[in-house]
This record gives structure tokens, sequence and C-alpha cells, in this order.
């Protein structure tokens, strides 16, 4: 019951939370919160640091960009073209990657994403150093007019509601136990008969899916894909957010999220000094808090219960 009351408050103040902060910038926040969740399904759940996450949602950002503004497509097509997109690249990195552990697979797919922003440095329909601006919202299955900003915080909050329950529904699943047991013992997975080189595999296109998917919709709140979105400091941020919400937990990359978008949005007249407080927050953490805020709080919750447990 508490629980389900839990999520009940949880929902409710989603939806009234335009009415109260900018819109703009909440749907920018569950954006990087879904790429956040996504980027730890492969880092929390498998064991894989990817440096490389940043080609997925750029890639998705150019291909919905361009589909949109060219092409003509609604935006329901777009996201899915985007993630599409991602998914292929996914693909295509994890095949080459998954045969390496630790900082060999972290520093391959730091080289496969940097592939990925020099193309979109010179190829023609990504602009360059301007990339794709003015993109149009249009029209969510031909009646929904996104130009209203609460329609599309609702579409937004929707998209990062199902990314969400994908991820919650895969990590709970018997596929997600067996992604624990590669994490905590690959060998021994290995000597039970998984072939742990596909699990890895499915685990890493669907983290690059929806990446892309994050993607895709960031695009379509601002209107923009550039090369920011493709960019080695992409992939570090996320890392950022995941480790400083907690990693392996499934409300930590949100949490982290928030709160790294919050200090860029509400200290942005600091100027270079945002990276400097995000620098000492994130110091801060690993020092005191290991686990991360959400981590270190479930942590100290199951303590509080086995005390309990043990006076009671």
């Amino acid at each position: 019951m508490i629980r389900i009351l839990g999520l009940v408050v949880l929902v409710a103040a989603a939806l009234a939370a335009p009415y109260f902060f900018y819109p703009i910038f909440l749907m920018k926040a569950l954006c990087f919160a879904l790429f956040a969740c996504a980027f730890n399904l492969l880092l929390g759940y498998v064991g894989l640091l990817s440096f490389g996450h940043a080609a997925f949602l750029g890639t998705a950002a150019y291909i919905t960009g361009h589909s949109m503004k060219v092409l003509g497509l609604p935006p329901e097509l777009g996201i899915l073209a985007g993630t599409a997109a991602a998914a292929l690249v996914g693909l295509v990195f994890g095949w080459l990657a998954i045969r390496r552990q630790g900082i060999y697979f972290a520093m391959i797919t730091l080289a496969l994403s940097q592939m990925i922003f020099f193309y979109a440095l010179q190829a023609p329909f990504t602009g360059g150093e301007d990339g794709i601006q003015a993109i149009p919202r249009g029209y969510l299955l031909g009646f929904i007019d996104l130009t209203s900003e609460i329609a599309l915080y609702h579409f937004v909050l929707a998209i990062f509601v199902f990314g969400w329950l994908v991820i919650y529904r895969t990590i709970h699943s018997p596929f997600g136990q067996v992604l624990k047991a590669i994490r905590e013992n690959e060998p021994r997975a290995i000597s039970l008969g998984y072939r742990t080189d596909h699990y890895k595999l499915v685990a890493f296109v669907l983290s690059a899916a929806l990446s892309g998917m994050a993607g895709s919709t960031k695009t379509l709140v601002f209107q923009l894909a550039s090369l920011t979105d493709v960019h080695w400091h992409m992939s570090g941020e996320v890392v950022l957010m995941t480790l400083l919400g907690g990693m392996g937990t499934v409300f930590g990359p949100v949490v982290g999220a928030f709160l790294v978008v919050s200090i860029q949005n509400y200290l942005a007249q600091m100027g270079s000094w945002v990276t400097i407080i995000q620098g000492g927050i994130f110091v801060v953490c690993v020092l005191l808090f290991r686990r991360g805020i959400v981590g270190e709080f479930l942590a100290l919750v199951r303590k509080l219960r086995e005390k309990q447990a043990r006076t009671g």
C-alpha cells in the first residue's frame, strides 16, 4: 500500500508540475532522466561502463530532426526513426565492444563515439557546427498540437514513463536476473550455460535504443539537433548523473539527472563556476555517498528495518 500510495503521489506531482515550474526545464530533466536510466541499465545491471552513449543520443537527435524537418514526418514517426537508428548504431557498437571488458570496453565505446562525432561534423545533412535548427514540432497523431508546451510536456512525460517501465520490467525479469549474474561473476554465468555475450549485446542495444528515444524527445523539445548531443562531454555527463543518483537503483538516475539539470539551469548565471560546483558535488558524493543519493537512502532504510526486526 505504501508503494502504491507513493506511485500515486509521484504521478499526481508529475502531472501538476508544469503549472508550478517552467515546462521546458521539466522536459529537459525528463529527457536526461530517461537517458541516465538507459545508461544505468548497462552500467548498474551489467557492469559495463560505456563512454560512448552520446553517440546514440546524438544519432537519434539528428535522424529525428532531419526526418521531421526535411522529410516531413509527424513527431511519433520521427521519434521512432531516431530510436531505430540509435538501436542500429548500438547493435554495431555492441558487436564490436562487448568482446572486451573494463577499461578496454570503455575506450572502444569512446573511440566509436568520436567517429560519430566527426561524421556529424562533416556530413551535409547534419548542418555541421550549426546543427539542424527550427525543427517543427508538428501534430501528434494528426490532431494534438505540440506547439503547446503543456501538451508537449505530457507527451514527453508519457515517453519517459514508457521508457522507465521498459527498464523496470527488464531488470525484474529472468533476463534481468541473468544480467545481474553476469555483473557479479561472468565466468560463473558462463559455467552455468549462459551465452553471456548475447545477453550483453541485447542489453547494449536496448540501452542504446532508449538513449536514442531520449535524444529524439530532446530534439522535439528544443527544436534543435547539434554537435553538443554527440560530444564526449555528454557521455561524461550521463555518467555523473548515474553515479550521483545511485548506480544500480531504479530511481537513482532520475534523481541524479534532475539534480544536474537543476544546477545547470538555476546556476547558469555563474558561468564556468557551474562545472566547478558539479565537480565539487561529485567529489563529496564519491567520498561520503559511495552508493549515490538513492543508494545511501535505501541502505539506511534497510539498516533501520534490520534494527527494528532485531529489537521487535
